[in-house]
């Protein structure tokens, strides 16, 4: 069995986060991805820790296995010419530079495309390339920020909070990946390759989904609320006698059977609880009920009664208990395999069940010009670079 996407080529520019992450997927999924780095290694996350594992940092670890590692430097006519080179043989090129590097470099869609009508050229930016922003940099906390998703996380006591992960970076990979194999879809039909402009702020605003559409039909700006919903209640956390679980009904079914667990019939007959729109309304009340009674229980207790009663719950988690979850361990979610620096190795694993052209991590995350040797040696050319090269930022 080979990957779904084999024989498909991509030339990776990227650094960091989105683009990587997008890379990486099509990685997984069985292209060829050629990742770029200046002379001496220009991806920050190289450098980005504690921890590291025999001087290689995991952030670095998380977002480039099953790719190849050259080393070129753009600021010279020889490097642009290689990368000219394996854009002929390539299906796509992806970058994250600054809006007009691109173009400096002489390496724009249009160029490109003269060498190669059919290369899909994704650009990844901050605030995309066209706009009043489009020469702004963009990091994942200022679009949080920006793109409102701040606003509507935390409560009165936090004030706005960031998600703990670099989420608008994650949401810009997936959005690349999708655009990227939608174009390479309709190529098969077209025979032409076109250009795709990802932005972190456009990804970002698309996140939110229901809380926009709320404001954008209302009017009404949107408040924190912590981990209460917008729209549904009860659909939140309750502190228990030992901890804390969540709950999600999100019907009039699922809170009668909640109410029934909780030996509080009465709440599902009082005219202030009777449909979703009634809770929601009376949101405070209710909170202030529920409360009281899952606190008299510790989470295991509340979790086994919910569980049985098909009403959604979960426990709040750390990521040690995530790592021991027998669920994600029988879906293989955390994989193990060797580095030739680092040595062995954990990561978090594909969540993509392919059935006939299942995930492989074919290539551990390669050090700087790992593969210099046999891709230049592929295109005919000489390697200038070695490894322990003074970097040199593209």
């Amino acid at each position: 069995m080979t990957g779904a996407l084999k024989n498909i080529k991509v030339l990776d520019l990227s650094r960091v986060l989105a683009g990587p992450y997008c890379t990486m997927i099509l990685g997984d999924l069985g292209a060829e991805v050629i990742k770029v780095e200046a002379p001496g290694g220009s991806d920050e996350t190289r450098k980005w820790g504690p921890p590291f594992q025999n001087d290689v940092s995991a952030y670095y670890l998380c977002a480039n296995r099953n790719k190849k590692s050259i080393t070129a430097d753009l600021k010279s006519e020889e490097g642009i010419q290689m990368i000219k080179k394996l854009v002929m043989e390539s299906d796509v090129i992806i970058n994250n530079f600054k809006s007009g590097t691109m173009e400096r470099f002489g390496l724009d869609y249009e160029s490109l495309s003269a060498i190669n009508p059919k290369i899909v050229s994704c650009s990844i930016t901050g605030f995309g390339e066209t706009g009043p922003y489009k020469n702004m940099p963009g990091y994942d906390f200022i679009i949080q920020a920006m793109s409102g998703l701040m606003s509507i996380t935390g409560d009165d006591d936090s004030g706005p909070q960031k998600l703990g992960v670099a989420i608008t970076d994650i949401l810009t990979g997936l959005y690349a990946c999708i655009g990227i194999q939608s174009a390479l879809l309709e190529r098969t039909q077209s025979g032409k390759g076109q250009k795709i402009d990802i932005s972190l702020y456009d990804a970002a605003v698309s996140s939110l989904v229901n809380i926009g559409s709320n404001y954008l039909m209302s009017g009404v700006i949107p408040k924190l609320r912590g981990n209460r919903h917008a729209n549904i209640v009860p659909y939140q956390t309750f502190k228990t006698s030992d901890g804390e679980i969540v709950i999600a009904v999100g019907n009039d079914n699922q809170f009668n059977a909640l109410c029934t667990i909780l030996n509080k019939q009465q709440y599902s007959s009082d005219p202030r609880f009777l449909t979703n729109p009634d809770r929601v309304k009376h949101r405070e009340e209710l909170d202030s009920l529920l409360q009281e009674v899952f606190l008299t229980e510790p989470t295991a207790y509340w979790r086994k009664k919910c569980n049985e009663n098909n009403i959604p719950c979960g426990p709040i988690q750390n990521i040690k208990e995530v790592t021991n979850d027998p669920q994600l361990q029988a879906r293989n979610m955390f994989i193990e395999y060797q580095h030739p620096s680092a040595g062995p190795i954990k990561m978090i694993g594909s969540p993509l069940k392919l059935s006939r052209t299942p995930v492989k991590v074919n290539h551990h995350p390669p050090n700087v010009g790992e593969h210099n040797e046999e891709i230049f040696n592929r295109l005919g050319l000489k390697n200038n670079y070695n490894e322990g090269d003074e970097e040199n930022e593209f």
